[in-house]
């Protein structure tokens, strides 16, 4: 469908410029945009791509989805993006280029002066994170998310095609989305409804229904699992329930309870055990021999309710593992550790670690078919959330046999909440965005987060039973599943490596020069060599594209940098750039503040 519309832009046969795909993760929508890009590039309609996403983390998924030889093939394309940084010359002499909703709000105006120099596709990835601007609203997330939009409709308006993708077309806090066409309400009702007949649109999906019929996800089992909880409530008055399924106006304070007490651990060890198990079945059908690893096996993801708990579930889980295993099988991926990005690259392209523990970093846009199981243990109960995360485990794993091998099992609360996004999984397409009224203050927010933890201290709580049901997932757009395996480098993780090799061959003729004693003048470090290469090549290395940090490269092959020390003779940048360095490394270290004595305490 959407390359039947980029060929019909590209071949001047539509007026249509604006295409929304509603396409809920695990379905394949990192494909649309090197679909329709390379359609309308290869026409002459724009000189380059803008692909715009909610999380830093799914930027080298973009990346990906241009390199993918396989797609190259098909589409017959050579176009490739890179991650970039808010810096001078964002696409490096590539087609293109990925950024982040933070990112265009930190430097509006770098990214509109692109725009307006060049004629660019705009992809807008999850657009339901994009309220509308003339909506505002006083909680902090909101004016984050207002003042994403901002800074991003100018791109829109900016650009001469859009793609717009997003899982849901409706926000939890019902607000309308940022540039989708709605109908006005009619009469007394207040339900906003998106204009499938606007001119200049067109407005793409499929349904769970076709997803499943056509195998491109997988139907998924949900494991509820009920408890019993009690806490001290701010009156310090102990509270109680006898069942999560039913604790009422007490949901919001019981699952904050069991989420970090026993039955937070029970949940997790079921999930965990139901894991090994389907990996070690996998192992025997592969006969894979003790010690060796492999794709296809089956991946556990934790979704915790904050960090301090996430870090308490990865203890957990590795007291429960070899103690030769731990360390390299379970990993942790927050936003407070520095390898997360790493940690989820690995996880969704190697097949160790084989458990991730995350908090928010990984429910949204991760592209991991090896997950066959995840452990919900969050309070977040959005019907967008929720389907996001169920939809990390409905992908269709290329190296896990048949598709009726393959399984998504889902471990939850067995809360009404979650009960009742399940009933609206199975009822709504997303096609309504409903304008929500009030709450009354006993009743639970149906939102993504609360404004602030209960005020009230956990004491204990148990699991009582288990239960599986299964049900189809939320609406997906259907997509043949992407093979994982190693993929040519992206350009950003190319522009990396060649960086690193240029410091290692500077480094290296500094050694060299030193230990020979080739510079007449004096010793020289690596400071003074790197501002030569600087003058060499007219550009610091951090500012280089692929073609220049290659060119750098061949040049460090063939001269010594010793030879043109005379470029940054009377330089004033080295020259102050050098009393600095000098003044930090001759500057005193700190000393200790001297801790008193208990008696003079």
């Amino acid at each position: 469908m959407v390359s039947g519309i980029a060929q019909a832009i590209a071949h001047g046969q539509t007026d249509i410029r604006d295409v929304l795909a509603a396409v809920t993760p695990g379905g394949g929508k990192s494909l649309l945009p090197v679909i329709m890009g390379a359609a309308l590039r290869q026409a002459g309609k724009i000189d380059r791509i803008c692909w715009i996403v909610p999380r830093d983390s799914l930027r080298q998924q973009a990346e990906e989805a241009f390199v993918d030889p396989r797609w190259r093939e098909a589409l017959g394309h050579s176009l490739a993006l890179r991650a970039a940084e808010n810096g001078r010359d964002l696409c490096r002499g590539l087609q293109g280029y990925v950024t982040t909703y933070q990112a265009v709000a930190a430097a509006p105006d770098l990214h509109l002066q692109e725009f307006r120099r060049h004629r660019y596709l705009l992809a807008v990835d999850e657009l339901h994170h994009l309220p509308a601007v003339f909506d505002t609203d006083s909680s902090t997330t909101a004016e984050e998310e207002t003042s994403w939009s901002r800074s991003i409709l100018p791109l829109l308006e900016s650009s001469v095609a859009r793609l717009l993708m997003s899982g849901t077309l409706e926000r939890a806090d019902g607000r309308p989305i940022l540039w989708l066409p709605y109908r006005s309400p009619q009469g007394a009702r207040r339900v906003r409804e998106i204009d499938f007949k606007a001119p200049g649109w067109a407005i793409v999906g499929y349904s769970r229904r076709q997803a499943l019929a056509e195998k491109a996800i997988l139907p998924v089992t949900f494991g509820a699992m009920d408890g019993t909880a009690s806490w001290l409530d701010a009156e310090r008055t102990t509270r109680w329930v006898d069942a999560l399924s039913k604790a009422g106006e007490n949901t919001r304070d019981a699952l904050f309870t069991a989420l970090r007490t026993g039955f937070a651990r029970s949940m997790l060890r079921e999930a965990y055990r139901s894991c090994r198990e389907h990996r070690a079945r996998r192992r025997a059908e592969l006969k894979l021999t003790a010690g060796r690893e492999a794709k296809g096996l089956g991946k556990l993801l934790v979704i915790a309710p904050d960090q301090d708990t996430a870090r308490f579930y990865l203890d957990t889980l590795r007291g429960w593992m070899p103690r030769d295993q731990s360390g390299r099988m379970a990993r942790l991926a927050i936003s407070d550790s520095r390898d997360a990005h790493e940690v989820v690259a690995a996880f969704r392209l190697r097949p160790e670690p084989a458990v991730l523990v995350s908090v928010a970093m990984a429910y949204e846009g991760l592209d991991a078919p090896e997950i066959s199981h995840v452990a919900c243990l969050t309070h977040i109960r959005s019907r967008p959330w929720l389907e996001q995360a169920i939809a990390r485990a409905t992908r269709v794993d290329p190296h896990a046999g048949s598709y009726e091998q393959q399984r998504a099992l889902i471990y939850h609360p067995s809360d009404e909440l979650f009960e009742r996004f399940r009933v609206m999984v199975e009822t709504q397409q997303g096609t309504r965005a409903m304008v929500k009224t009030r709450r009354r203050q006993q009743n639970l927010p149906f939102d993504r987060t609360s404004d602030r933890d209960p005020e009230i201290i956990p004491l204990e709580s148990n699991a009582t039973a288990l239960r599986f049901a299964t049900v189809a997932p939320g609406p997906d757009f259907g997509a043949t599943a992407r093979d994982q395996g190693d993929l040519p480098l992206t350009p950003s993780a190319a522009e990396h490596h060649l960086r690193q090799r240029i410091g290692q061959l500077v480094a290296a003729q500094v050694i060299e020069d030193e230990d020979n004693n080739l510079v007449a003048d004096g010793p020289v470090g690596y400071h003074t060599y790197n501002a030569v290469l600087k003058r060499v090549m007219n550009k610091a290395r951090s500012e280089m594209g692929l073609s220049e940090l290659e060119a750098a490269i061949g040049w460090l092959e063939r001269n010594r940098l010793s030879d043109h020390l005379h470029l940054i003779a009377g330089d004033p940048q080295y020259r102050w750039s050098s009393r600095r360095k000098t003044r930090n490394a001759l500057a005193p270290m700190p000393k200790a503040p001297r801790r008193r004595s208990s008696a003079t305490q």
